[in-house]
């Protein structure tokens, strides 16, 4: 896990396109806090000179009632700064957080805890709010408002200046490093068990059929409660700390007060030239804890905020498994190869050795049992995974030598479980192809038997399915799955289980489609249905558990 330090580092390098609101936010932050202390400051120096005899000019009271005025400006100008720039980093950081994500699916993806995945995008993110509004321009406020207020300090009186100084350190430093060395851990603890519960409690909504058909609420509910208990000890602990450090901070602060208090008290039997500035000078140092105190509450504050950011560039350090290739060849389909392939994952060998060939036009059919490496074929044809040893080609190119964008036009993909988004079908649709035409999408639909049963919904086309296409039978999804890789209009389909969850009379139709596309497109297609092969110009039947 990286330090804090590290982690910071990394999160201040996004600040550089906002440097110049930055400034504005430590300069306004800065005078905003030489307004209040000024406040505290010129009262003292106007009652203390009252009190010593010296006449009181008028000025002093417009001067006070100045920063007064300016206090309120100032910190809302700081904090408009600040916020600006939080939320601007934010969502460059989704759209960073995205964009990794897209590379390293779906290799890098299989398998991954979903919901633990959507905490990071969501409050993993969010949780940096904090750092960016609420933590780099203090630090910089703090520290220049600490080197002028001792500079100045130093004029009146240097005891009290080294005082000042020594003051600022524990409660701006020392605090800080302590109270956030006692819960180094804790912020990662309470994130982790955070996003385990979001991943079981979106696994749960998911399958919520299965658990009341099964009658497997109770054991769901038992194991929810664990994980939430889990989550809430995990974060009372943090608050824990929180209230330990805030306690701390104020004891801390009290014992500086008193000791500042008998300083001055020795200074002025000491004996001193100018009381009224002696006077003055403590109520400064008394007023001027502000930009130190807000570091001081760093300390617990950030270890969620360290985490969230140690979680976040996990994601966008990690490497992709499959390197997308920005300015390779352009892909001009005259067939597919894979010549003496092999192939695992992890460690398991899927393909030894393996060779294949496409011929461009033709519809050739993969038969074999589950495990053989069908569906294996079509995703490494895909690129979502490279092989181990020789090699895949498109046309006569190595794959790994051809524009990816170019390759995913080229390829239309229909897996064996569709995904639909919570949207309309139109839209669901326009997926393949964001410019198709209403005509272009009604003839995708019709080839996959599927545009009657669009007509008869309530709303058609603008009707909305639902998550994950719930609203929709499973022979449904799969059609219109077919109809979006059928608007594709790609020169290579590649199709898993096309036909696994329709009836007779829609196979027929869509096997039809299929036929009427020989010549015009190439097919690749994996089934286990015999009436699904009938189509196929050949039939390559893997009959072993591996290919080799």
């Amino acid at each position: 896990m990286r330090k804090p330090m590290e982690v910071m580092g990394r999160l201040i390098g996004l600040v550089k396109p906002l440097a110049p609101v930055m400034a504005l936010a430590i300069a306004l932050g800065v005078l905003g806090f030489f307004s209040a202390t000024a406040i505290s400051a010129l009262t003292a120096y106007g009652l203390a000179s009252a009190y010593f005899g010296v006449w009181v000019r008028p000025s002093l009271v417009a001067a006070i009632l100045i920063a007064g005025f300016l206090r309120g400006p100032l910190r809302y100008g700081e904090q408009l700064c600040n916020h600006h720039i939080a939320f601007k980093i934010l969502a460059i950081l989704r759209s960073k957080v995205f964009a990794s994500l897209r590379k390293l699916a779906p290799a890098k993806l299989e398998g991954r805890d979903k919901g633990n995945l959507i905490t990071l995008i969501t409050s993993d993110i969010e949780l940096l709010e904090v750092f960016y509004a609420h933590t780099i321009s203090p630090a910089a406020i703090a520290l220049i408002f600490s080197l002028i207020s001792v500079a100045l300090l130093a004029k009146a009186e240097p005891l009290l200046a080294l005082y000042a100084a020594f003051g600022y350190t524990v409660v701006g430093v020392a605090l800080p490093m302590y109270l956030s060395k006692r819960n180094k851990n804790l912020g990662l603890d309470a994130r982790n068990a955070s996003g385990r519960l979001s991943g079981f409690v979106l696994d749960g909504l998911r399958g919520l059929r299965e658990i009341l058909q099964y009658r497997f609420e109770d054991a769901y509910l038992r194991k929810l409660k664990t994980m939430s208990r889990e989550s809430i000890e995990a974060g009372g602990r943090l608050k824990d700390e929180t209230a330990f450090g805030m306690a701390i901070t104020g004891m801390v602060l009290s014992l500086l007060h008193l000791g500042l208090v008998v300083l001055a008290g020795m200074i002025y039997l000491r004996g001193t030239e100018d009381p009224v500035m002696l006077l003055t000078a403590v109520a400064y140092i008394l007023s001027s804890y502000g930009p130190v105190l807000a570091l001081a509450a760093l300390g617990n504050t950030l270890q969620p905020t360290f985490a969230a950011g140690n979680r976040v560039l996990d994601i966008l350090d990690e490497l992709p498994k499959v390197e997308e290739v920005e300015r390779g060849i352009a892909v001009d389909f005259s067939g597919a190869a894979l010549e003496a392939v092999d192939f695992s994952y992890d460690d398991t060998a899927i393909l030894q050795a393996m060779n294949l060939e496409v011929k461009k036009g033709e519809i050739l059919a993969l038969q074999g049992k589950s495990g053989s490496g069908k569906s294996t074929i079509l995703r490494l044809l895909m690129r979502f995974w490279d092989v181990d040893g020789g090699r895949v080609k498109i046309g006569s190119d190595d794959i790994r030598a051809i524009d990816t964008a170019s390759l995913r036009k080229a390829e239309g993909f229909m897996t064996q479980e569709t995904y639909l988004f919570n949207d309309t079908i139109a839209s669901n649709l326009r997926l393949a192809r964001l410019d198709a035409t209403d005509e272009e999408m009604e003839a995708a639909c019709r080839r996959a038997a599927v545009h009657d049963f669009v007509l008869s919904l309530p709303k058609g086309y603008d009707t909305k399915i639902g998550e994950m296409g719930s609203r929709l039978s499973s022979g449904e999804r799969q059609r219109l799955g077919l109809a979006r890789a059928f608007l594709h209009d790609a020169p290579f389909l590649l199709l898993d289980e096309p036909t696994s969850n329709l009836d007779s009379l829609n196979e027929a139709m869509i096997l039809r489609s299929l036929k009427e596309t020989a010549g015009e497109k190439t097919v690749l297609m994996v089934s286990h249905r015999p009436s699904s092969l009938t189509v196929a110009d050949r039939i390559i039947r893997l009959e072993t558990d591996r290919v080799s």
